[in-house]
């Protein structure tokens, strides 16, 4: 029972560094601050329902679409690992990751563009999602989607009352998480590659022996 509480911790966590709901609060602050509270509402509701069914779609489905295109559970990781190293170093240096940036056109339903999509499920997110679920096993999908969805209504929660939070961190605040989360996310990251890497060579020993 520890070890599952344990790995359901690591999972949150995880999910809450690359998500990082405090410093997205001052974004969405910043694209909702001149609407009024029951639109802000409906917007942070509609934004995380979507976010939500994304990232539970691919943890359901993650072992169907590594069958589909082929794709192996080391090599996931291992890619996984770099875009959310990638991600993490350059939150560690205070900068916003380019990957959970909207684009140029965004849709004029902010809620689906630019925050849920990439903002809240940008490729990290999915990334981890696929990582935590790619086994197979029921347990880790039930973990991945409970601990997802706790982070969601704790974002929810972050939204709502975004403009007195962003009132009471600061600025300075603001910058000191985004890096701390930029910090554990890089770690994770490194343990991802690391992890496919090893499942990689065990996978080439494996075949070379079977061969010989």
């Amino acid at each position: 029972m520890n070890d599952i509480l344990q790995h359901s911790v690591s999972v949150f966590l995880a999910f809450f560094a690359i998500m990082n709901p405090i410093a997205n609060t001052a974004v969405f602050v910043g694209l909702t601050g001149n609407e009024a509270r029951t639109i802000q509402k409906k917007i942070a509701f509609k934004s995380l329902i979507l976010t939500f069914f994304i990232i539970m779609t691919f943890a359901v489905l993650g072992n169907t679409i590594f069958h589909l295109f082929g794709i192996t559970l080391p090599a996931l990781r291992i890619t996984g690992g770099i875009l959310v190293f990638f991600i993490g170093y350059q939150m560690l240096h205070g900068e916003s990751s380019k990957m959970h940036e909207p684009g140029e056109n965004q849709d004029s339903d902010i809620a689906v563009s630019p925050l849920a999509v990439p903002i809240l499920a940008g490729p990290g997110t999915i990334a981890t999602a696929m990582n935590y679920s790619a086994t197979g096993d029921w347990a880790e999908i039930v973990i991945t989607i409970s601990a997802f969805s706790i982070l969601c209504l704790f974002t929810y929660a972050c939204f709502i009352f975004g403009q007195k939070l962003v009132q009471l961190i600061g600025v300075s605040g603001l910058s000191i998480v985004t890096r701390l989360m930029g910090l554990i996310l890089a770690i994770i990251g490194i343990q991802m590659l690391l992890e496919g890497l090893f499942g990689a060579i065990a996978s080439f020993t494996n075949v070379s022996i079977n061969m010989s």
